[in-house]
């Protein structure tokens, strides 16, 4: 969302954090926000912007702020603890624990999991969903994103196995081009000589899908429990619970019974990536 809340009504961003204090700070010294875009010599639409965490607040802007509120410093700093801040909080969780999973179930019903994405494709996924946000913010999310993808070049990477409905394929993020390249990439990674990379592809002709909006499964070796992540318009939720673990795998039991063989998939793959680029 434009402000980035969450559930608790906390700015879940580090721009929507920096954005928050800046509006407390205006608030309590009660100026208009022209006043202090005047202060600090940035326009009125800027400083709106910046409080609504819809851009990260430059250098110059946090100093400018110090030197209006009379603060020793704290804004410059807090911008660049905001600037360094890695995930959103509700998002932290899971990459903690898919760091330590031993296999991942993933099921992708529209987009491609951001474990397989390029960043072009990755790019253009941020950017549809906020289209007015910095291209600097849209740039630190790619590459968080691209980061993560280190695990499965690491030297224990864990199985992660992709049921990709056909949609995935077919719908068009970005560009032909930026699809074609997205889908060479899925092939590199599902070769058989990558062995922790397994994709199934679910067609559309094998009808109903047992489930329709994506999720996964993480397993663990020893005695840490599974879990369940899955994602809202808001936030993403993991459930720990084993009866909604078991419930999902057997979900992901019926989506891969009805998905090609990873052979076949990979098939499919290729005949589409070739119609992107035609």
């Amino acid at each position: 969302m434009a402000n980035d809340l969450g559930n608790t009504g906390e700015p879940e961003s580090g721009a929507a954090y920096f954005g928050s204090e800046v509006r407390a700070w205006r608030t309590e010294r009660g100026m208009s926000q022209r006043e202090l875009g005047e202060a600090a010599q940035y326009g009125q639409q800027y400083v709106a912007k910046v409080e609504a965490g819809e851009r990260l607040a430059s250098p110059e802007f946090a100093k400018a702020c110090d030197a209006t509120f009379g603060t020793p410093g704290t804004f410059s700093r807090l911008r660049k603890r905001a600037a360094l801040q890695k995930h959103p909080d509700w998002f932290e969780p899971y990459v903690e624990l898919e760091q330590r999973a031993s296999m991942i179930l993933d099921y992708s019903s529209t987009f491609i999991m951001g474990l397989l994405q390029t960043e072009e494709y990755a790019h253009a996924i941020f950017r549809k969903m906020h289209p007015c946000e910095d291209l600097d913010v849209t740039a630190g999310k790619v590459a968080r994103r691209l980061k993560r993808q280190e695990l499965m070049d690491g030297t224990n990477p864990p199985l992660l196995w992709v049921v990709l409905d056909e949609s995935c394929l077919r719908r068009r993020i970005g560009t032909r081009r930026v699809m074609a390249e997205q889908l060479a990439q899925l092939l590199e990674k599902g070769d058989p000589m990558h062995p922790h990379v397994v994709l199934q592809v679910l067609p559309f002709e094998s009808g109903t899908p047992a489930w329709h909006t994506p999720f996964n499964v993480m397993k663990f070796d020893g005695d840490e429990p599974d879990a369940l992540y899955m994602e809202d318009l808001i936030a993403g939720q993991i459930f720990g619970s084993p009866d909604h673990v078991a419930e999902a795998e057997m979900t992901y039991d019926l989506l891969r019974a009805d998905a090609l063989s990873p052979e076949a998939s990979l098939t499919l793959i290729r005949e589409v990536m070739e119609e992107w680029k035609a």
